[in-house]
C-alpha cells in the first residue's frame, strides 16, 4: 500500500509548485509579448510537458493566455492587474532612501533626489555630507532647468511639452539661443549622467544621473554636490561610477529593465553646460 504524504511533504510540494509557476510567469514577461511552448521550455530549462501543465493552470487562473491563431503564450489579464497594482505602490522616495544614504556614506558629499514638479526640478530628499562645511540644498528648492545639472538631466529625458515653457523663459533671461541644445542633451543621454562646475553656485561641482520607472520614463534625478576643492565631478571618475550604480539600483527597484524613452526635444545652448547643481 502506498505511503500517504505527510503534511510537511505536501507543504513543500506546494511551495515548489508555486516557485515553478512564478518562474514561468517571469519567463513569459521576459519573452513578451508572446512565445512558443518550445522556446518557453528552453528558457526556463524544463521539459515542455511540465511547462504545458503549468501553463494550463495559469491560463485557468487568468495569469496567462494562448493565442488561438499562433498557439503562442503570453501574460493574461490577471498578471496585468497584479503588475499595475505593484507599480501603483512604488514610491521613488522610499525606494531611493537607502541607496541615497549609502551613496552619501561612500562619497561623504551631499546627495539629493529631485522630482519634476509644477515649477520644475524640485528637491524632495537630501542626505548632507558629514563634516563641518557642507553644500546643502533645501528640501522644496526648485532648481533651474538650464543652469543646473539636475535640470539638464530632466531636460534630456522629459518630453518637450513638459519643459518648453520653462526653457523658453530661462533662455530669454539668460539671453541665450537653442542652437546647441540637441548636441548637449544627446550627450547627456549617451553618457547617462551630467557634470557641471557651477555658475549658479560658484566653487561647487555637481554630478547628476537619471532614475527611471518601469515604463522607461524618468522618475527622478539623483545628484551629488560638493566644493570644487575636494569634490571632483569627473564623468569618468569613481564618484560618477558610484552615482551611476546608485541610480541604476533605484531604477531596477522601480521595475526598470530596458532603454529609457527619451522623448525630450527641449532646447538649451552649449554655454549652459557650465552650470551648477
Amino acid at each position: 500500500m502506498a505511503k500517504a504524504s505527510s503534511p510537511t511533504d505536501t507543504g513543500k510540494q506546494k511551495v515548489r509548485s508555486a516557485e515553478v509557476g512564478t518562474d514561468i510567469l517571469k519567463a513569459l514577461a521576459e519573452l513578451s509579448p508572446s512565445t512558443s511552448l518550445s522556446r518557453l521550455a528552453e528558457h526556463v530549462q524544463m521539459p515542455a510537458s511540465k511547462v504545458h501543465r503549468y501553463l494550463q493552470a495559469l491560463i485557468a487562473s487568468g495569469f496567462a493566455e494562448q493565442d488561438a491563431a499562433t498557439n503562442h503564450y503570453g501574460l493574461g489579464r490577471e498578471a496585468l492587474r497584479v503588475g499595475l497594482a505593484a507599480l501603483g505602490s512604488i514610491d521613488v522616495l522610499k525606494v531611493a532612501a537607502m541607496p541615497l544614504s549609502q551613496l552619501r556614506d561612500e562619497l561623504n558629499e551631499s546627495c539629493f533626489i529631485a522630482v519634476w514638479g509644477n515649477q520644475g526640478a524640485t528637491v524632495v530628499s537630501i542626505e548632507p555630507a558629514v563634516r563641518a562645511v557642507t553644500v546643502v540644498t533645501q528640501i522644496g528648492s526648485v532648481l533651474p532647468l538650464l543652469s543646473s545639472s539636475t535640470g539638464l538631466v530632466f531636460a534630456a529625458y522629459l518630453p518637450e511639452r513638459e519643459t518648453q515653457e520653462l526653457r523658453d523663459r530661462e533662455l530669454a533671461a539668460l539671453q541665450q539661443t537653442a542652437s546647441d541644445y540637441h548636441t548637449l542633451l544627446a550627450g547627456i543621454r549617451e553618457k547617462g549622467l551630467h557634470h557641471v562646475h557651477g555658475l549658479l553656485m560658484p566653487g561647487v561641482d555637481a554630478l547628476s544621473a537619471p532614475v527611471f520607472n518601469a515604463m522607461g520614463q524618468i522618475a527622478a534625478v539623483m545628484t551629488v554636490v560638493g566644493p570644487t576643492s575636494i569634490f571632483h565631478a569627473d564623468e569618468h571618475g569613481p564618484a560618477a561610477q558610484s552615482l551611476l550604480t546608485a541610480a541604476r539600483t533605484v531604477s531596477w527597484r522601480m521595475g526598470y529593465a530596458g532603454n529609457p524613452h527619451c522623448a525630450s526635444t527641449s532646447s538649451v545652448s552649449s554655454s549652459t553646460s557650465q552650470s551648477s547643481s
